[in-house]
């Protein structure tokens, strides 16, 4: 969850304009004026350049207000978006590419992928069916099979909202809808992903499932309404309905917080409030358990009662064969 930051501060550098009055130029092979539909268009070789951004197509056209001022240019043909900034390279293509010179709006629809790199190197690639820069409130909008991917994170969702300061730094991230961050063994699941980075909290809300996997093989999954990454602490938190597997153990509670062994991974489990952790047929009822995961053990206390079921039953007992003084 750690390296899933780097993502998130990197996704911050999705292509966008600047929001200052700029000189807008377009050449192309050929322009031509539509009274009638109040356009201009150009075709062939269309290159258009505001201050760093430049935007390559077949085919352009650029719509008049009833000012007969520019109002939106729409590139057709799989226009080609990038910006270049010392080292950085940001470029977004896709089926069709607006922008709005009035809102200050790139608009990309149809098989987008936004890709930053460093040098030659792909940073983060971001996929969608269509993404939406406002370069006046710094907001990038990504909707429809929306997936980011970093070296070896991914993440899913049905939609993805990336909020930046004036210097292009992140603010917060919200994946919406089917999320996932995915990093090798380490799926993360929930109905919403949320990242400050002025907290460096990542809260996962609604249907939400963790599954880590060790180096050993054995898995621990939890499950909670609500779920917490702490960057600055390495910590997690989970709320609401929790419920963990890990090898046989089974535990249920209303909280839990989870803090890190020495090897900076998932370790001690702590559960708040009255829990239960059920090994094979034994259950034990706490108003706090503290679950281990190397070594594997556990220590209940506060009002503890442990239940076994079934205890002394055969195959072809009767129903009066249970335990009894003889009475």
């Amino acid at each position: 969850m750690k390296k899933f930051i780097l993502i998130l501060t990197i996704a911050a550098l999705s292509l966008g304009l600047v929001t200052q009055a700029s000189d807008l130029v377009i050449e192309s092979k050929s322009q031509s004026y539509s009274e009638g539909e109040n356009k201009i268009k150009f075709n062939g070789d269309v290159k258009v350049t505001v201050d760093e951004l430049k935007v390559v197509g077949d085919s352009a056209d650029v719509d008049m207000d009833d000012q007969q001022k520019l109002d939106t240019a729409t590139f057709y043909d799989k226009p080609y978006a990038y910006e270049i900034k010392k080292n950085k390279k940001r470029e977004v293509k896709a089926n069709i590419l607006k922008v709005s010179l009035i809102n200050k709006i790139v608009r990309a629809e149809g098989d987008t992928q936004s890709v930053v790199f460093d040098g030659k190197n792909p940073i983060v690639v971001i996929n969608s069916d269509v993404q939406e820069y406002n370069t006046q409130t710094n907001i990038m909008t990504a909707t429809g099979n929306v997936t980011m991917k970093y070296k070896d994170i991914e993440t899913f969702s049905d939609k993805a909202i990336i909020k930046m300061d004036k210097n292009g730094d992140l603010q917060t991230l919200e994946l919406i809808g089917n999320g996932r961050v995915k990093q090798k063994a380490n799926d993360s699941y929930a109905d919403r992903f949320f990242y400050n980075s002025a907290t460096k909290i990542i809260t996962a809300t609604g249907n939400t499932t963790s599954n880590m996997t060790e180096n050993n093989g054995k898995k621990l999954v939890l499950k909670s309404h609500i779920q917490e990454y702490m960057e600055n602490k390495n910590t997690f938190t989970a709320s609401g309905n929790v419920r963990v597997w890990y090898d046989d153990y089974y535990a249920v509670g209303p909280k839990i917080n989870v803090y890190p062994g020495a090897d900076g991974k998932p370790n001690d489990v702590y559960f708040i409030g009255r829990s239960s952790i059920t090994q094979g047929v034994r259950t034990i009822f706490a108003d706090k358990i503290k679950m281990k995961l190397k070594p594997k053990d556990f220590h209940a206390e506060g009002n503890t009662r442990t239940v076994i079921k079934n205890i002394g039953t055969h195959e072809g007992d009767s129903g009066n064969s249970g335990m009894t003084l003889g009475l």
